[in-house]
């Protein structure tokens, strides 16, 4: 798939480097194809990092995606430069007129406050209450499923002993949905978090249709209204080293954390880690844009939100 991104992304010359299709607006325009517009609400601290890691998951289809990074202006990130964030980001006032084919809402690192705590609550909860008429399916990301559990079914989060981090087993638990379609029985994916959501009162949620999850680490994928909504509660999206990084990160701040569990070969950190999850996180998101947006999104954009004939 070709992802429409600025020519000047810093994620483009990696990207190039790794052999993905990315093309830059002179390009898309002679392509006689509507791209799927997606946006992004990157909530990360370090927003380049997933801004790679999303760019590459969307990139296994031979669907034209155009991307729009956007970021909360009710919190102002200390990781990332405004100089970035004034380039390649939008707000919600800039875009909030717009309508979209997908929608992305990452994790962020607020795990340790309850909802309403989080600065940018108020504008999270306006952004998924906008979404129900300006978007025909969101994705929510970790943290961003937490949010979306809270904000539509009332389902709070719950704080861990420890934190949950490693890769973990999952049981796909029906194999009819096409979001699951391709999945082994048995998949691994990455999970990194302090908190988590019921995996009894997801499954007492009549909303919520449950395809996947883990002994260990709970409720790993569901939906909700036929896949305008879907939930991923770890991160498939994180590439090879991202749970290294975060080991030693927190090793060096002084912070308890133990060896990401089925990660490094013998529990051994200064082994390379084995990347054993990037064939189902593909996977996963190229069903969700396939499947729910562009099999789902109508042709004229302005449609989005509107009543289909029956």
């Amino acid at each position: 798939m070709p992802i429409k991104i600025q020519r000047d992304l810093p994620a483009r010359e990696i990207l190039e480097n790794e052999n993905i299709f990315v093309m830059d607006d002179f390009r898309a325009v002679h392509q006689d194809i509507r791209p799927l517009k997606v946006l992004i609400l990157n909530n990360m601290p370090v927003k380049q990092d997933t801004e790679l890691q999303l760019l590459r998951a969307l990139s296994n289809t031979p669907l034209q995606v155009d991307v729009t990074f956007m970021n909360t202006k009710s919190h102002i990130s200390q990781n990332t430069s405004a100089n970035h964030l004034n380039r390649f980001y939008c707000t919600f006032d800039d875009i909030k007129d717009e309508k979209f084919d997908g929608m992305i809402i990452t994790g962020a690192p607020v795990e340790d406050i309850s909802f309403e705590e989080v600065d940018y609550w108020d504008e999270i909860c306006m952004i998924m209450d906008w979404a129900e008429t300006h978007v025909t399916s969101t994705l929510h990301i970790c943290w961003g499923a937490q949010a979306g559990f809270y904000h539509y079914y009332g389902i709070n989060k719950i704080q861990l002993p420890q934190k949950l981090f490693g890769i973990y087993e999952h049981r796909v638990n029906n194999r009819k949905i096409p979001l699951v379609r391709g999945f082994d029985d048995v998949f691994l994916a990455p999970h990194s978090r302090h908190t988590a959501t019921s995996t009894e009162e997801l499954k007492n949620c009549k909303e919520l249709t449950i395809l996947a999850e883990s002994e260990e680490a709970g409720v790993f994928l569901a939906l909700a209204e036929e896949g305008k909504k879907i939930f991923v509660t770890g991160h498939p999206e994180y590439d090879r080293l991202t749970l290294k990084n975060e080991y030693f990160r927190d090793l060096n701040k002084g912070l308890p954390i133990q060896v990401p569990y089925n990660y490094f070969p013998g529990d051994d950190p200064e082994q390379k880690p084995l990347l054993t999850w990037r064939s189902h996180s593909n996977n996963l998101y190229t069903n969700w844009l396939n499947y729910y947006v562009y099999q789902n999104t109508p042709y004229e954009l302005n449609q989005i939100g509107e009543k289909r004939p029956i």
